[in-house]
């Protein structure tokens, strides 16, 4: 690690004062009292809002950053992450007590290495792929490389308790088992060659899910032998931006089972298929993994009505279920009327990503009518995929306290 200046250290270290002293207000204790109803699915609990700021953070944490050394840097931004939703934009964002230090681990599908073209600067790639017909290249198929890096996971440990530890505890913490298998064999295949392989080689289709799904749960075992879990129970980030407030899952403990933690799944790129298919060739996997979690997210930009009576209706321990700007909001408000499953609503980006100005009248059409799809309904309102707010925080501020008086008003 390059040596942090004198100056440098103070910032940060101001900045680590400032985040504990947040983390012990009023209002974040409040915060979480609300989150804890919110995940334990009382009665008394209110739709919870958040914003994801990673996506456009260039348009907000450059500006607050003073740092001038590189690694410096890299720190003040993680510290500003933590609390510029709550000091800027006023959504539910937790301010933790605490920097989380996730074990750093890996996971290559099928020990193929993942390559991309990309368009410069900007977000634009495509995947260069390299399987292209199934059976062909089916012996390019080899076992999946994972692991965990102990060794970075404590560099970085330390790195963080030696320059601000005293003020901000750095500590490991627990994190939600991410699992997408479509989007790995995307990565590697073309979404149309993945169609028509599961109508050309159906059995060779289901042996590349089986062997990627067996390699998964191996990695999961690994998780549990290395005792690289710890408990999410509480602001754990859980994956699709949500929190891991719960009354399930165990609060403490050292002999942690991947069912004794949240886990994540989607699938959006087999939206291109039917119900059927999906049902025949992809939830049978899908469900291997799921019950290896104690508790299940589910879905990102996909719509999940299509699939939810042939394979998510089924799974016992879902508890969350995104509701993208493609889903039917009033099928999924039937189904999830009175159950203890959180209706994770992702509005549209265009509300809050076009334009300098907000068009405060399509904000609460939209919010309207999420939350009249979502009555009786558990209601998370999470806002996504923004990648740009044309340098407007205050539109961000603004997004925020009209979706509140939306909910407050009719939920």
């Amino acid at each position: 690690m390059e040596c942090i200046s004198k100056k440098d250290r103070q910032i940060l270290r101001d900045l680590a004062a400032k985040q504990m002293e947040l983390a012990h207000s009023p209002q974040t204790a409040k915060l979480r009292d609300e989150w804890t109803l919110h995940g334990t699915f009382d009665s008394a609990s209110r739709p919870m809002i958040l914003i994801e700021t990673g996506t456009f953070q260039n348009d907000v944490i450059l500006k607050l950053m003073r740092c001038e050394g590189k690694e410096a840097r890299e720190l003040e931004r993680e510290l500003l992450m933590g609390v510029v939703n709550h000091t800027l934009f006023g959504d539910d964002t937790v301010v933790k007590d605490y920097v989380p230090v996730i074990p750093h681990r890996y996971f290559v599908p099928f020990g193929i290495e993942v390559k991309q073209e990309r368009a410069g600067e900007s977000l634009g790639h495509q995947f260069i792929h390299v399987i292209n017909d199934l059976e062909q290249d089916f012996h390019k198929f080899g076992k999946s490389r994972f692991g965990i890096n102990w060794e970075d996971t404590l560099r970085e440990l330390d790195c963080k308790n030696e320059v601000y530890g005293d003020i901000l505890p750095v500590r490991k913490a627990g994190f939600s088992l991410y699992c997408c298998l479509t989007q790995d064999i995307v990565h590697i295949m073309k979404m149309e060659d993945m169609f028509t392989a599961m109508f050309d080689y159906p059995e060779l289709f289901h042996q590349m899910m089986s062997m990627l799904v067996n390699d998964y749960l191996e990695f999961f075992d690994l998780l549990e032998t290395e005792n690289a879990l710890l408990p999410t129970y509480d602001e754990c980030h859980l994956s699709q931006g949500s929190y891991s407030f719960n009354g399930e899952l165990p609060r403490q403990g050292t002999d942690i089972k991947t069912t004794d933690i949240w886990g994540f799944l989607d699938s959006q790129e087999t939206s291109g298929i039917s119900p059927a298919m999906f049902a025949e060739h992809i939830a049978p996997h899908y469900r291997r993994i799921a019950e290896r979690y104690g508790l299940l997210s589910y879905g990102c930009c996909e719509a999940v009505d299509p699939v939810w009576d042939c394979f998510l209706s089924g799974l016992d321990n879902l508890r969350k279920v995104s509701v993208s700007p493609w889903a039917n909001e009033d099928f999924m408000g039937e189904k999830l009327r009175g159950k203890n499953i959180v209706y994770m609503r992702k509005p549209t980006s265009n509300l809050l990503g076009l334009g300098s100005a907000l068009d405060e009248q399509a904000v609460m059409e939209h919010i309207g009518r999420t939350v009249a799809a979502a009555k009786g309904c558990y209601l998370e309102i999470i806002q996504r995929d923004v990648y740009q707010i044309q340098n407007t925080p205050d539109k961000v501020r603004r997004y925020v306290e009209l979706v509140r008086v939306c909910c407050e008003k009719h939920f």
